[in-house]
């Protein structure tokens, strides 16, 4: 049998190693494997390159999707699973087996969602704080030099995707200052005038430990 997840980062998500059935290993919903993978910080596995590959793919211009699409991860199909994590397993075909004990909040369903633009249960709780984690800034920056006045002339244009409570993605207008620190290439914009030039869609995320993980494309 393969596994979806390795031992490590089915221990950091509070269960014991998971097998995948045979039968599933086509079935599974990427964007449930994108779920628990993220949740378990990528852990090495093929599901889980190919879920990291994905999610990497929607932020690759053009155009630019959100990395998880979760309406595309029928949760609702599992409530009577308490808990959320184990939900996802039985969505992506896994055979969980003994969970560590656990003390869940009491699930609540979400209201009616616009196809495509959220959850269909309720994911504000701390179980899914990993989701509202993700980060994505589609940035375009230009600086330098111009003129025989050596005017300094600057452009910027970023816009910010990020979550909300009920797993809706949603995109605003977003400033250079507000760039994480691990984006590459505006070093020293609106200082005294380096030149720079850098196109990119940054994404970055914290798994169910709260774990740091990023990735930039330049185009």
């Amino acid at each position: 049998m393969r596994r979806l997840l390795s031992t490590a980062a089915i221990v950091a998500i509070g269960l014991v190693p998971l097998a995948l059935k045979p039968a599933a290993a086509q079935g599974y919903q990427i964007d449930c494997a994108i779920l628990l993978c993220l949740a378990g910080g990528w852990p090495a596995s093929v599901p889980c390159a190919r879920a990291r590959a994905e999610f990497i793919r929607r932020i690759t211009p053009w155009p630019v999707e959100p990395p998880l699409q979760i309406w595309r991860c029928p949760m609702r199909a599992a409530l009577e699973a308490p808990d959320p994590v184990a939900r996802l397993h039985r969505l992506t075909g896994f055979n969980p087996g003994p969970a560590v004990p656990q003390h869940p909040e009491q699930e609540t369903l979400q209201l009616a969602q616009a196809v495509g633009r959220g959850a269909d249960i309720d994911v504000s709780g701390s179980a899914f704080a990993f989701i509202r984690s993700i980060d994505v800034f589609d940035a375009s920056l230009s600086q330098g030099v111009v003129g025989e006045g050596e005017h300094c002339r600057r452009t910027a244009l970023i816009r910010h995707g990020s979550y909300d409570s009920t797993g809706q993605f949603r995109w605003r207008i977003a400033s250079p200052g507000e760039l994480p620190p691990a984006f590459e290439g505006d070093e020293g914009f609106g200082t005294v005038c380096p030149s720079i030039r850098v196109r990119a869609v940054f994404v970055d995320w914290e798994d169910h430990q709260g774990t740091y993980g990023s990735e930039q494309v330049n185009y």
